[in-house]
């Protein structure tokens, strides 16, 4: 379910329904970054891009995205700002709640000696606790103990405290001060999840954490290449991040990065992983609000120590390792304008000195990425502009013939998984004539063929989709419409596996992202940019979620549930486009569930309306569409949607789809002048040479409050001109309708009773072509 019809040329290219799954191999990035395998959903913040991406449009996110702007990480880490150790019970008021906190809090004491401690008690309570874990269940507080834990005051003491035990630090926690570390996180995350209870911090907490950490990396011992050490120096570069200071400790990450190799402990290792923290958040800051780039473009060798920490530690790439972790965000070093020249030579070596498939594929597929994303039309500078086709053999092998007019491509699917998918297809389309009817493909569009690419699961898909066809991919999949009046062009849906609901096999979104293709092909003319000329969202994305629904027999619950809140009115639906809300979510609730609700109810209840501006849609009358949708119908329907929501949802999951009422044919007109329409019929094989017309008129007896006037098929190109009482000319009309191409239609509200003139002016020469009335 996604964001449909997309740019490519002019081309229709959409952000498939729902995917972005929050695991590693993946892309994210400001808005989408390779990425590698295994990893934990990360609470992300929003992000921009330097340059925009292709029409990318946000879209739903799979079952297993957490909220926000997608990531795909490949760490264990579980955030980019602050972030809570696992597990991290919440503190409650009451002394049963406290004893049940934590199984790691067994023989830890009773934290709220922690909580209603000030001054230099607080330090004693904190140092007194057995070990590290003792501070986990804080990271939970809320309400009046979360202000009064780490109201700013109290975090200046304890960072004070930290402060005074660093000159001393001893290389281990035998002073506690991992306790005091702790602490300070735990008030960061607090008080940026909480921050209207635990109030602003400012510039007294500002001096008291720097001084603090300064303090702990001017001791000797906080480089021991220990575990013991690795137990708080991990704790404190993650502090790096909380205090936002990337850039003041630009010397410790590159002390990390030049003295890392793969005999450190496992707890220095986990120190090495939380330098990704610093660097990510210290690149996407807005406005180098943590003094990274200043940093880097201070002293850029910094840049050949990344890329050597990388090379000098080669043999460990193998996917989740901390050097494809870390090594993947040297890319980022292209959004520095001023490090582009020095960053692309490293780049180059690194991506093509390993393998861009196996283990080694996270770190050379999202350096690749970054490319894209940060130098784009730049690949030869980088000898990856085959890229795409390298991979392609080896990444997706299988090619499968539904019918002659639909093919698949993966990368991983047994004869019954094609076998099934492919009945589901060609059932569908039935279905979907079904529900819409059928007056046949669109005239001129030649996307008779469909291809659907399908990679074995997200991180396959996010890191090579972008690759092989030039695509973002923080998405679901994506359809790609192409130009329909190239012949030869390729539609396309790129999609991926279902990964989390096996062992059942499902692509995800095959259905909804099946019925853009039918709708573009049927309903909607011309390519993309044509079909948002205005908003036609409601339907695109409405009625892709219905046959979807509705042809795999299955309830929308999150569409039924929407409908109770009754948040929109229909006359507020039709206006519906991409990006519309300022939250994301909102914004995707929007499109699909009340995307759903709208076309479900106008196919139920007022059927011909929809008939009427599929007809527009199909001819490229998008102006005409707008006006029947807000004009004609403007408010009439709203009182009837919110009862039908409140009334037929609740009872009946929203009732049925409908199947298409019976249109018959417009028949031939019968008089004998062939210039002379009735107030319902059509003629065919109308011609003109470039320049000249084919004149017409209709008698409107008194009391006709519309005329609709169509033309459509043949060749050339005809424009439709209306005059009203006089003959019409492309220098003397009341309306006209001048879309590429022979389909074109007028809408003409209230018309003046008595003989009318219409015309079809040869912008090209034209032959074949059919023209209709239709009065009401």
């Amino acid at each position: 379910m996604h964001p449909f019809r997309i740019s490519k040329a002019n081309a229709r290219r959409l952000p498939a329904l729902g995917a972005a799954v929050l695991i590693a191999l993946g892309l994210f990035a400001p808005q989408s970054q390779a990425a590698s395998a295994g990893a934990a959903p990360a609470a992300a913040t929003a992000r921009t891009t330097s340059a925009p991406a292709p029409r990318s449009i946000p879209v739903p996110k799979s079952p297993d995205a957490t909220s926000g702007t997608p990531r795909f990480r490949i760490s264990s880490q579980d955030g980019t700002e602050e972030t809570a150790p696992a597990p991290a019970p919440t503190i409650a008021a009451t002394a049963k709640a406290r004893k049940q906190a934590s199984a790691a809090a067994d023989d830890c004491g009773d934290l709220s000696r922690v909580i209603d401690a000030t001054g230099s008690a607080l330090v004693r309570e904190l140092k007194a606790l057995p070990r590290i874990t003792c501070t986990y269940p804080l990271f939970g507080l809320t309400g009046e103990n979360a202000r009064k834990t780490f109201r700013e005051a109290q975090m200046v003491t304890v960072a004070d405290a930290l402060r005074d035990a660093s000159a001393s630090y001893p290389g281990d926690n035998r002073a506690a001060i991992g306790q005091l570390v702790l602490f300070l996180r735990a008030g960061y995350y607090v008080q940026d999840n909480h921050a209207d209870v635990v109030g602003d911090y400012g510039t007294t907490l500002d001096g008291a954490a720097l001084g603090a950490l300064d303090a702990f990396f001017a001791a000797p011992r906080s480089k021991d290449v220990t575990d013991a050490n690795g137990e708080i120096l991990n704790e404190v570069v993650t502090l790096i991040d909380s205090t936002h200071a990337a850039g003041r400790y630009v010397g410790v990450v590159t002390w990390m990065l030049a003295r890392y190799d793969g005999t450190w402990p496992a707890q220095m290792n986990l120190a090495m992983q939380h330098v990704e923290w610093v660097v990510e958040n210290g690149f996407k800051a807005k406005n180098d609000g943590r003094g990274w780039r200043a940093a880097l473009k201070a002293d850029p060798a910094i840049l050949d120590t990344w890329a050597g920490f990388v090379t000098r530690n080669g043999a460990q790439l193998n996917r989740l390792d901390v050097v494809s972790n870390v090594g993947r965000y040297l890319g980022y070093a292209l959004d520095v304008p001023e490090l582009k020249d020095r960053v692309r030579p490293l780049l180059k070596d690194l991506i093509n000195r390993y393998p861009n498939v196996g283990p080694t594929a996270p770190l050379t597929m999202n350096l690749g990425w970054y490319t894209r994303q940060y130098d784009r039309g730049n690949c030869a500078a980088y000898a990856i502009c085959d890229l795409g086709a390298r991979v392609l053999p080896t990444i997706l092998p299988t090619r499968h013939a539904c019918t002659p007019a639909l093919e698949i491509r993966a990368q991983d699917m047994s004869p019954g998984q094609l076998a099934a998918t492919c009945t589901s297809l060609v059932g569908q389309d039935a279905y979907f004539h079904r529900v819409i009817g059928d007056q046949g493909a669109i005239p001129g569009d030649v996307n008779t063929d469909l291809e659907v690419v399908v990679f074995d699961d997200y991180t396959q898909y996010a890191l090579y989709a972008w690759a092989i066809y030039d695509i973002d991919v923080d998405n679901g999949g994506m359809y790609e419409e192409g130009n329909p009046a190239v012949p030869g062009n390729q539609a396309r849906f790129i999609a991926h596996e279902a990964h989390w609901l096996r062992p059942d096999f499902q692509i995800w979104n095959l259905n909804h992202e099946y019925t853009h293709y039918l709708d573009g092909r049927h309903n909607m003319y011309g390519d993309f940019e044509a079909g948002m000329t205005t908003p036609t969202i409601w339907w695109v994305e409405g009625i892709a979620e219905n046959i979807s629904f509705g042809y795999r027999g299955e309830r929308n619950a999150e569409a039924i549930a929407e409908a109770a809140k009754r948040t929109y009115r229909l006359s507020d639906l039709f206006d519906t486009v991409y990006g519309q809300e300022e939250d994301p979510e909102v914004n995707s609730n929007r499109v699909y569930r009340w995307g759903f609700l709208a076309v479900r109810y106008m196919l139920q209840a007022h059927p011909a309306d929809v008939r009427t501006v599929l007809d527009k849609y199909r001819s490229g009358d998008w102006t005409g569409a707008r006006t029947f949708l807000k004009q004609t119908i403007g408010t009439r329907y709203d009182d009837g949607f919110a009862t039908w929501l409140t009334t037929t949802c609740a009872t009946d999951d929203c009732g049925p789809l409908p199947d298409a009422p019976t249109t018959p044919t417009t028949p031939l007109c019968t008089l004998a002048d062939p210039r002379q329409f009735d107030a319902h019929c059509r003629r065919d094989n109308l011609a003109a040479t470039a320049g000249n017309y084919s004149y017409h008129f209709v008698y409107l007896p008194a009391g006709t409050r519309q005329l609709t006037i169509t033309s459509s098929g043949g060749t050339g190109n005809a424009d439709l001109y209306y005059g009203g009482g006089s003959w019409a000319t492309t220098t003397g009309y009341r309306a006209r309708s001048t879309a590429t191409g022979n389909g074109e239609t007028l809408t003409i509200d209230d018309p003046p009773s008595g003989w009318v003139y219409f015309s079809l002016a040869a912008a090209q020469d034209f032959s074949g072509v059919s023209l209709s009335t239709r009065t009401g």
